[in-house]
């Protein structure tokens, strides 16, 4: 492979640079002609595919629909819940002509769906035997961002799957919210191999109109957080703007109660963060659209090198995608250093050598290592070797977030560990000023509030106010 071809500078040198070239040369997305987007390409799209494919099946498991409303809102629907308008006012991509024609009311470009969604709801349902109601859509939305484009991280347009469903009880709500976190952080820890830390955002970083959020925040190893997935309870602010009401068992009408939850292809971008090295991409292989590619070597690729090659394809495939390249322009050489670069997690290499012993050469992508292994036992090394890849990516991420959660008392203390990055675990009041002074001065934010609360007894990390809350702070995407 040429130097052009490969990765021309080191992750811990220049880490944005880095990140770009592994996306582009991996071939998972490019830029766009159109400021500020991207062109996800084949291979990143299916790792997209194999994302949906994985969760949609459990939303389908557990009640909930697909659908697909319209991506453009009017105004006034946007307005309805004042909050939430106001939460999305700066990032909203306005239409406001049609043709030559100027529109009569401006119309917003899906910044998201609550209240397009909502007023069809509320049509929708008119008794409990209506509830709950479960919709999901997986669609692109727009967010006219301003800072510098970041492939997977900061586009204008992105795609993602939102989920919005309606109940009875505040309760019922309440276990969808819990649901949904819990099968983002089984996709994301058991698919993906990326460590996350659960629990709910700050009245600050909650989204716009919901009485709470969950999250689950991880992170990259430049040590800046990411927010993985988010599970909204809206209570019932939506529902009383948008008259989503329903005539209850006790023959009394009511406002239902509502949720919301998304993941989006920015799981793409903390994939690359997460796990690629020097050499390019590295894909756990549960999520990888390639498990295995399979390459011919030695100088004369024989008849027997090749057959065997596609004997060893035809009993793999049949568990695990699998590729043979046995491109002739090619050497070798090239070849390894191309499916490297994509991530593949195994490489067979078959030669004559091998062929002649019974034996396959095993290359980890996870490890940059070979192995030789018998060919009587190949399919049951390859899957221990899949299994082992996966966990052994996960524990990897495992370590460096635990190496980079760090515990302060002190905020001589917190403002000198937050320039190294990482998480910075601190007792805090859970004031809002409190929340945006600690912002202002250092960009931190709370990132997570775990679930599990220890035993508080101190200062706030900023104000010295008797602290109530244990929270995750961190710069981040």
């Amino acid at each position: 492979m040429s130097e052009q071809l490969g990765i021309t500078v080191k992750k811990e040198e220049n880490f944005s640079e880095w990140y770009t070239q592994v996306i582009q040369k991996s071939e998972l997305a490019d830029y766009s002609p159109v400021k500020g987007c991207m062109v996800i390409k084949p291979y990143g799209y299916a790792i997209w595919e194999n994302i949906q494919k994985i969760f949609d099946s459990w939303l389908k498991e557990t009640g909930v629909k697909n659908a697909y409303f319209p991506m453009f809102i009017p105004e006034a629907l946007l307005k309805k819940e004042a909050e939430h308008f106001e939460g999305f006012t700066p990032e909203v991509a306005w239409i406001t002509k049609g043709g030559d024609r100027d529109l009569e009311e401006k119309l917003a470009v899906r910044p998201t769906s609550e209240t397009i969604m909502y007023s069809i709801f509320s049509e929708w349902i008119r008794s409990h035997r209506d509830l709950p109601l479960r919709i999901n859509q997986w669609c692109n939305v727009v967010r006219w961002e301003t800072k510098a484009t970041k492939l997977f991280l900061r586009t204008r347009e992105f795609l993602w799957q939102e989920g919005h469903t309606v109940h009875a009880t505040k309760e019922e709500a309440e276990e969808e919210v819990m649901l949904r976190l819990k099968q983002y952080k089984k996709l994301v820890e058991e698919y993906l191999a990326i460590p996350v830390i659960d629990g709910k955002k700050s009245e600050g970083e909650k989204f716009a109109g919901a009485l709470f959020t969950t999250t689950l925040e991880s992170l990259m190893s430049d040590k800046k957080a990411l927010q993985m997935g988010t599970s909204h309870h809206l209570g019932q602010h939506f529902s009383k703007a948008f008259e989503i009401k329903f005539l209850d068992k006790d023959s009394k009408e009511k406002y239902a109660w509502q949720t919301s939850w998304g993941i989006s292809t920015r799981l793409i971008g903390a994939l690359v963060m997460v796990h690629s090295d020097n050499k390019g991409l590295v894909l756990p292989p549960k999520i990888a659209p390639l498990q295995i590619v399979i390459i011919p070597i030695g100088a004369e690729k024989t008849k027997s090198v090749i057959n065997k090659a596609r004997e060893v394809k035809r009993k793999l495939e049949r568990h695990y995608s699998v590729e043979t390249d046995e491109r002739e322009e090619y050497t070798p050489g090239w070849k390894f250093n191309y499916w490297e670069l994509k991530g593949v997690p195994i490489r067979i290499e078959i030669g004559p050598k091998d062929v002649e012993n019974k034996k396959l050469t095993i290359f980890r992508r996870d490890l940059n290592t070979k192995q030789s292994i018998d060919e009587k036992s190949f399919e049951r090394e390859i899957k221990n070797l899949i299994e082992n890849i996966q966990k052994n990516l996960f524990e990897k991420a495992r370590k460096f977030l635990d190496e980079n959660t760090f515990e302060v008392n002190t905020y001589e203390g917190f403002k000198e560990l937050i320039e190294k990055g990482g998480f910075i675990k601190a007792k805090w009041c859970g004031e809002i000023d409190c929340e945006k002074k600690i912002k202002e001065d250092t960009t931190a934010t709370v990132r997570v509030i775990p679930f599990k609360q220890e035993n508080i007894k101190g200062r706030c990390v900023f104000c010295e106010r008797d602290a109530k809350i244990i929270a995750y702070f961190a710069k981040s995407y």
